[in-house]
């Protein structure tokens, strides 16, 4: 079930900026060039100073952001939170809460796309059993699934592992987001547990992919992204969108 939404293929690739500093951030954007134009900017960036900054920068440059911040606080808060970043010209903006937080922030989002994170990545089952969730992964995923849509937000950032069973129960004007992309097999020092490749994600309906290492500790980062590009490039053509 490919995506069919009418979105470039260029930008449904979205790379993980994860790096330390904005200087180093500003390199690997130039080094990149027009082989990515959608990038993730998330907490470590955030607390490195230069993040707005950074965000500007890119702005500029014909970038599209997504701000991963999680925001996660009371709803008042959250929503004043989201109102501030809205003015920012960010595209995407991540909530990580209950079904007021989610509320809150669809109602202050003005032009931002705001994103629910259904369950991280880097969880697995023995880790939904530490935090206390008896329920199937699956079961959660799409339980918050609903619940976002049923909030006011655009769409979800999900595992490749519960695409499938989101196209058939959830709305397809959700937009999902899928992390945890590993063009080739992944490495057991990978903090990735629930991860799936390029072909698989956009096969089973996501609308976007994020992508960070395979990229950003290539030999090569920009062939590296072309690559990427290719294959999305030949997964939509193929299908007419």
């Amino acid at each position: 079930m490919t995506a069919s939404k009418p979105i470039d293929s260029r930008d449904r690739l979205i790379f993980a900026m994860d790096v330390a500093e904005p200087a180093a951030a500003r390199e690997l954007a130039e080094s990149l060039g027009d082989a990515v134009q959608f990038y993730k900017l998330g907490l470590e960036m955030m607390m490195s100073g230069g993040y707005f900054e950074l965000l500007d920068w890119m702005a500029k440059r014909g970038k599209k952001v997504f701000a991963d911040l999680k925001f996660f606080d009371v709803p008042a808060t959250v929503g004043a939170a989201v109102r501030q970043l809205a003015r920012r010209g960010v595209t995407f903006a991540t909530v990580h809460g209950n079904q007021g937080i989610m509320e809150a922030a669809a109602k202050a989002k003005g032009e931002v796309k705001i994103l629910a994170v259904t369950v991280l990545t880097s969880l697995d089952r023995g880790d939904l059993d530490d935090l206390g969730f008896a329920c199937d992964v699956e079961q959660l995923v799409l339980s918050r699934a609903r619940r976002a849509l049923a909030a006011g937000c655009d769409g979800v950032v999900a595992s490749g592992l519960e695409l499938p069973a989101m196209r058939r129960a959830v709305d397809q004007r959700l937009l999902v987001v899928t992390p945890g992309i590993r063009p080739v097999e992944n490495r057991p020092a990978d903090d990735q547990k629930r991860v799936v490749t390029v072909e698989q994600a956009f096969r089973d309906g996501a609308d976007y992919i994020v992508v960070g290492r395979p990229i950003r500790d290539a030999a090569d980062p920009r062939q590296a992204a072309q690559a990427i590009q290719a294959t999305i490039a030949g997964i939509f053509s193929s299908r007419g969108a």
